[in-house]
């Protein structure tokens, strides 16, 4: 009964709480990494509560000291994280109440665990999105330096993963800016929705104290307050937000990961990947495995479970605070530091990428990748588009069986399926003519492709 009153709630109750209840509820093994937002909101709701008079300068200031003694001590491992105070919030509590005495106990005046942990986790999400949007720029750098780097360098375009049109690496490594763009963009408008203070709604209808929200908000760096009690305390919403933009990112990633994974191996030999991404086989000695990019493909079903988890986790509860919204936690703060370890690996990685341009010169030549080329120019030489469809397939049939691709055909070979053809086919026929013809915005011409560099970096900027 006595170890039973050490808890800010045990008036109410008579005997103690099971000890494994105890271990099953708390939650201070994963939610202390909010130590640091904890303190901050402690001493911002402190420093409201002298403001508005409900605590003496001296009774803040003496709080305060305290507070960031604690933060102290915790960064320099002297704190020991108890069990049985449930909660990051009340290991704190409880110490700043044994260091400075009974005044430690004024600091929860008007409020409440439920706005206290809302507050904790908006902040601590705030603060890891701006981590995150420095990431994925470094990493949109390191793609933005390939593609200038690779501006002139050819490559087959697939689509259905079969060769298609010839394209230049340069632009590629943009369509990959162009989705990290679009991915950036959706963690800033998510974090306009996370930078809104809960605290002041105290455990669900608000407190009776002479608070001044407004005055908290400012001194934590809040946009604004959440509007409602009710709903500041109870929906996560935000989390979820967030991990849904964490899903694009990491479903974008895996993307790319399976290219470079396909790219690095003996079949494709367009890529080499740095040694130090790459892992050995203890029994094959000539492998050289992709583990980075196959691990960030792998990690992006553990991100896109997180959000089915916080979905089905809100689905059901009723109005306001309920226990099960401890579970947001360990699947938020588990999407922040995979994605976070993803990124930052990318974005070490791309420097270290060796490309092999013969390689993708010769594949790009096979497969008949400017046969659209060789259709449009019959249009343009004013065949109509499904009959020039059928010449080119029919062309591309002989070359099949000859074994030429069509810049390796004679004039009178192509002609022998179109009398239309004339000696200039041969120039759009090249790779090159090919890649050049695309030159508009959005298209793959080496000049276009550095006009968007110079965009994108104006952008990102």
């Amino acid at each position: 009964m006595s170890e039973q009153k050490d808890k800010p709630w045990a008036g109410r109750f008579t005997e103690p709480t099971d000890a494994f209840v105890e271990a099953f509820t708390a939650s201070v093994g994963f939610d202390q990494r909010m130590y640091k937002q904890d303190i901050m909101g402690s001493i911002a709701h402190a420093s409201m509560l002298a403001e508005v008079g409900v605590l003496t300068k001296q009774e803040c200031e003496t709080i305060i000291n305290g507070l960031e003694d604690i933060q102290s001590d915790i960064e320099q491992g002297n704190f020991a994280w108890s069990t049985e105070l449930e909660d990051v919030h009340m290991n704190i509590e409880a110490r700043l109440t044994d260091r400075i005495g009974d005044v430690g106990k004024k600091l929860h005046t008007g409020r409440s665990r439920n706005d206290q942990v809302a507050t904790d986790i908006r902040l601590y999400l705030r603060e890891q999105i701006d981590i995150l949007q420095a990431e994925l720029k470094r990493l949109q750098e390191g793609l933005l330096q390939l593609a200038e780097q690779e501006v002139d360098t050819i490559m087959p375009g697939f689509t259905h993963l079969q060769t298609a049109q010839p394209v230049t690496l340069g632009h590629h490594m943009l369509a990959w800016f162009e989705m990290l763009q679009r991915d950036s963009e959706r963690l800033q408008d998510c974090r306009k929705r996370v930078n809104v203070m809960p605290l002041g709604s105290a455990a669900l209808a608000g407190t009776t104290y002479p608070i001044d929200r407004e005055f908290t908000a400012r001194e934590l760096g809040f946009d604004a307050v959440c509007e409602n009690s009710l709903d500041a305390v109870s929906d996560r919403d935000f989390a979820i937000e967030f991990t849904s933009a964490a899903s694009l990112i990491m479903m974008h990633m895996s993307r790319f990961s399976e290219e470079l994974i396909l790219w690095s191996s003996a079949q494709f030999n367009f890529v080499d990947l740095g040694d130090k991404f790459c892992t050995g086989s203890s029994i094959m000695p000539q492998k050289k495995n992709p583990d980075v990019p196959e691990l960030v493909r792998g990690k992006t079903g553990r991100i896109f479970g997180h959000l089915t988890s916080l979905l089905t986790l809100m689905k059901g509860q009723p109005l306001a605070y309920n226990k099960d919204n401890q579970e947001d936690k360990e699947p938020l703060f588990d999407t922040i530091d995979n994605l976070r370890g993803c990124l930052r690996l990318y974005a070490d990685m791309m420097p270290q990428i060796i490309v092999k341009r013969e390689a993708m010169y010769k594949a790009a030549k096979s497969g008949f990748s400017t046969a659209t080329d060789l259709a449009d120019y019959l249009v343009r030489k004013g065949v109509p588009f499904r009959d020039a469809h059928e010449i080119v397939g029919k062309s591309v049939r002989y070359g099949i069986d000859t074994g030429k691709d069509l810049s390796e055909m004679s004039l009178e070979e192509l002609q022998g399926f179109s009398n239309t053809i004339e000696q200039d086919v041969f120039e759009i026929l090249t790779l090159e003519g090919s890649v050049a013809a695309r030159n508009h915005i959005g298209g793959t011409a080496p000049q276009q492709v550095r006009e968007a560099i110079k965009r994108a970096r104006q952008r990102l900027a």
